[in-house]
């Protein structure tokens, strides 16, 4: 009789450990699940590709992570890749993905294919940029930037619907949702965007 009461005794405390392990693993599940949706809701978000304005750097399709808040606390830096509202098409507001080109101040013209800031050409060919600009747009003549306004670009310049095009124009600050952090697919490409 004894040894069936420790048994019974021991089953329950089996039951009870395993109850906890159970209510441990789920309290868990939902912490983790909490943290990252703020993570994706505040701090960043999951965005598509769609389009090949910015091939060779990202490609259609692509699934990327970028960052809301960095802005908050600094200003956007030149070859920084952002995300902004385009002008409305057929009652909806694409999003851009571009690589930032002209910061507040500086005069962007395009002479004979090429960007020009302040006078002097822009040595873009670190990030793979060599094409040719066939349309210059708004910046064939010089165009200063106001206080608050970036000149954006697509790494695939004689695709690229971006700043050079009058409906675009420069992007304010207030503008940029954010700043594209980080490429989550395909996995072979997974890693910081640059």
């Amino acid at each position: 009789m004894a040894q069936k009461k420790e048994n019974i005794e021991k089953a329950s405390e089996e039951n009870k450990s395993m109850g906890r392990e159970i209510l441990d693993l789920v309290i868990y599940v939902a912490i983790v699940a909490l943290i990252v949706y703020l993570i994706l809701h505040f701090v960043g978000q999951r965005t598509v590709v769609n389009g090949d304005s910015m091939d060779l750097t990202l490609q259609d399709g692509q699934s990327l992570i970028m960052d809301k808040i960095s802005y908050r606390f600094h200003d956007p830096e030149r070859f920084d890749i952002v995300i902004f509202p385009g002008p409305e098409e057929n009652g909806e507001n694409p999003y851009f993905i571009k690589r930032v080109i002209g910061m507040p101040g500086e005069t962007i013209q395009i002479l004979d294919g090429k960007v020009h800031i302040n006078g002097e050409e822009l040595e873009s060919d670190v990030y793979g940029i060599t094409n040719t600009i066939d349309y210059p747009g708004i910046a064939e003549e010089p165009l200063t930037l106001g206080e608050d306004e970036y000149f954006c670009m697509g790494d695939n310049r004689p695709v690229s619907y971006d700043s050079r095009y009058e409906e675009v124009g420069p992007v304010t600050r207030g503008e940029f949702i954010g700043k594209v952090w980080i490429r989550i697919w395909p996995f072979s490409k997974f890693g910081p965007v640059r």
